[in-house]
């Protein structure tokens, strides 16, 4: 089996794999299936959120894994996050203990704030996951500052239901922040990172700081067609850059766009419901792009985000 390389977080010294596989709109029908069969393909890192409601599904496939003998529960990375509504001190734990319930583990190897977003509560009984909206489909705020929720999610360490805490679609000025009263300095950043969005400078700022990163959306527009938000840009999966580098070292056009990634010493986390193309995303440690290359993907940047929560509502353009 492949041994991957893996990344220290800064407080725990755990060794996080650099590839992972991603949850995001992996349909439940199939998510225990495609979850036991990935972590079979040797797969040690699971990113899964309570947004993408496919938890106890995912769950199923990690414990029929372990059952199997396929994995033990130490050797299997799970990453999970935050939702918006949940950012209350009394609403954290109590959503922390319902997703370790839906997996059915004891605690989270990451747990992430799933965005610098507090929106008002929905209780998970009325409906779950509960997504942007109340129920007349509006965005509604609520008055919850980070602080709180971040010094709530310290709490879930020293309850050991999470081992490292970390942020995800975080910019440098909220970084900073809270770094001002953080007991326990987030451990990773996840963040949205393409070659049309490169992000070197919050990528510089995380090395400085000992926050590791993990890319989201890695093969760009490709992940939103289906939704109609690929915002008309070009497939980089397509790219003529792109296919000329995949051509000269016989690979897809998929590896080289995570290769990119980890060789920036980023974590990626590509989902796909293709079994042959969850094995090809897994072999990213088998080439080495020159740095020519890594420039030419590079210069493809035109700082376009396809993940941004100004689209639902102009009053949460966290990114402005």
């Amino acid at each position: 089996m492949v041994r991957h390389a893996t990344v220290a977080l800064k407080r725990t010294g755990q060794q996080m794999p650099l590839v992972g596989f991603g949850l995001w709109k992996v349909t439940r029908a199939t998510c225990a299936d495609t979850v036991y069969n990935a972590l079979k393909a040797g797969y040690r890192l699971l990113d899964g959120a309570g947004d993408y409601g496919n938890e106890k599904e995912a769950g199923e496939g990690l414990r029929r894994a372990i059952a199997d003998g396929v994995v033990k529960r130490e050797e299997v990375w799970v990453t999970s996050k935050l939702w918006n509504t949940f950012h209350k001190r009394e609403h954290v734990h109590a959503v922390a203990k319902k997703q370790l319930g839906l997996w059915g583990i004891d605690y989270f190897d990451l747990f992430l704030v799933h965005f610098p977003i507090a929106l008002e509560y929905v209780d998970p009984a009325h409906r779950y996951p509960p997504e942007w909206w109340g129920d007349d489909k509006k965005v509604h705020l609520a008055k919850v500052p980070l602080q709180e929720t971040w010094q709530t999610m310290e709490e879930l360490v020293d309850a050991g239901l999470a081992k490292n805490i970390g942020v995800s679609n975080c910019q440098g000025s909220i970084l900073l922040d809270v770094l001002r009263y953080a007991r326990y300095e987030p451990a990773v950043n996840q963040v949205e990172l393409h070659p049309y969005l490169t992000q070197e400078p919050l990528i510089k700022l995380c090395k400085t700081l000992g926050i590791a990163i993990t890319a989201y959306s890695s093969l760009g527009p490709q992940s939103y067609v289906e939704l109609g938000g690929d915002k008309g840009a070009k497939n980089l999966l397509e790219h003529d850059i792109v296919l000329s580098v995949a051509s000269k070292h016989g690979k897809t056009t998929a590896q080289v766009l995570l290769r990119w990634a980890v060789q920036q010493g980023l974590a990626v986390i590509p989902k796909s419901n293709n079994h042959e193309r969850l094995l090809q995303n897994f072999e990213v440690d088998q080439f080495t792009l020159t740095e020519d290359e890594e420039k030419a993907i590079s210069s493809l940047n035109i700082n376009l985000r396809l993940n941004d929560p100004a689209d639902i509502d102009p009053r949460i353009a966290i990114f402005a």
